[in-house]
């Protein structure tokens, strides 16, 4: 009893959720929508909405938020219906310890992320308070620690902090765009507003799903929790098309009227800014703890540990670290960087489930797994190749080819197979 107890605490990181502690929709929606709602995804709707016109900043806009909700909630139905993660899932795809390369792909992604929002916290309040350049390293080191509170207590507390946030980050954002709407003239004078730079639809569609396409990999961490596949489906299309797509919007419609994308710089024009810091922090704090509570997942498997709670406060350290360093200024590669070899992740782990084990994962405690599966490593292998050179939009052709090469290699595999055993039989 002490060690299923243990386990619950821990939040389950190295087996299955059970299905009495399955979660409703509307408790992970809230989670996974805390989670979108970060202000790295507004720059990116920012860069879009400086480069179109508004009815083609929409499409763009649309297109690549439904792809990457499609993407995530994939992977979300996988995890309802095994109660397992992507790192665990991984197992079955990349082997035992081959799985231990996208526990750490994964892992550095996420405390990249948390480094850059620890700095990002720090770095802005110093501007918007007017507080001397000497406290931005010991604000860092603050929220470095204070940011994980949530993400140390588990499920529950990554659910309290939303059930607050969301619902007042969502009343903040419709007054400011609200304002913005009017500064601009209403609908006729966003119609009216030229372009002021230049990028393909690819590349735009590019860096909408890039953006967050590590945090759609991860997303699993919680629909671990749904209570059926459709409800995984549900909340995460919620999260990452309505979600991710409102605070591309927000970035768009900022650089459009003010030339900003950050929603706290928009509050700041637009005279609101003691909302604009209440709205930076509750947009990074229901990020961050989500970030650094998926490096705590990863970095489970990874060690094979059930103390998540202190790889949590390691990760928060660890994030702290790189922030004082300067991770504010490794956006724009840190970015690229998902974009090529994340995604690639996902692919060769739906092909796995769907078609390597026909939908049904065997008992992971009890399944004899090989330390390397190489059909698994070569397929992530070839579509992070096609994704680092592909012209077209990367991290879906990271996707698409990385899952057919894994179709194609067990096909082929069991072709094989097949005849060799023919061969045999007729000797």
């Amino acid at each position: 009893m002490a060690t299923q107890t243990s386990s619950q605490e821990q939040d389950y990181p190295l087996g299955p959720v059970p299905l009495d502690k399955r979660k409703s929709v509307w408790s992970m929606g809230l989670v996974l929508l805390g989670f979108t709602f970060f202000t790295a995804t507004m720059w990116a709707g920012g860069s879009v909405g400086v480069a179109f016109d508004f009815p083609t900043m929409l499409m763009v806009l649309a297109a690549g938020n439904l792809l990457l909700g499609i993407y995530a909630a994939m992977l979300g139905y996988i995890a309802a219906k095994t109660g397992l993660n992507t790192a665990l899932m991984s197992r079955f795809t990349f082997g035992e310890l081959g799985s231990k390369l996208s526990d750490f792909i994964l892992g550095f992604t996420q405390i990249g992320w948390y480094a850059w929002g620890t700095a990002t916290m720090a770095i802005l309040l110093v501007k918007l308070t007017g507080m001397p350049e000497g406290m931005t390293t010991p604000l860092m080191i603050l929220f470095g620690f204070a940011f994980c509170v949530t993400a140390f207590i588990g499920y529950r507390g990554l659910e309290w902090l939303s059930r607050v946030a969301v619902p007042a980050m969502i009343i903040l954002v419709a007054v400011s765009m609200t304002i913005a709407t009017s500064d601009a003239g209403g609908l006729s004078g966003l119609l009216s507003i030229t372009p002021a730079s230049e990028m393909t639809v690819a590349a735009a569609i590019t860096l909408v799903f890039g953006t967050f396409v590590s945090g759609g990999t991860q997303a699993t961490n919680w629909t671990r929790f749904a209570k059926s596949g459709k409800t995984a489906v549900i909340a995460t299309l919620l999260a990452f098309f309505l979600g991710n797509g409102l605070m591309t919007l927000i970035g768009a419609f900022g650089a459009l009227v003010y030339q900003q994308a950050d929603i706290v710089d928009i509050m700041v024009a637009q005279g609101l800014a003691t909302l604009g810091i209440l709205m930076l922090f509750l947009n990074l704090w229901t990020t961050q703890d989500n970030t650094v509570y998926n490096f705590a997942v990863a970095g489970c498997n990874l060690v094979r540990t059930r103390s998540r709670k202190l790889v949590t406060v390691v990760g928060a350290g660890i994030g702290t670290v790189l922030a004082v360093m300067g991770m504010y200024q490794w956006l724009i590669p840190f970015l690229v960087l998902l974009g090529t070899f994340i995604p690639p992740i996902g692919g060769v782990i739906m092909a796995s489930y769907f078609i390597g084990y026909k939908r049904q994962y065997p008992d992971l405690a009890t399944a004899s797994l090989p330390a390397f599966n190489l059909p698994g490593l070569a397929a992530y292998a070839i579509g992070s190749a096609a994704a680092y050179s592909s012209p077209w939009i990367a991290p879906i052709v990271g996707v698409l080819v990385a899952a057919l090469s894994y179709s194609v290699i067990l096909v082929v595999g069991q072709a094989v197979r097949e005849r060799r055993a023919l061969v045999m039989g007729t000797a």
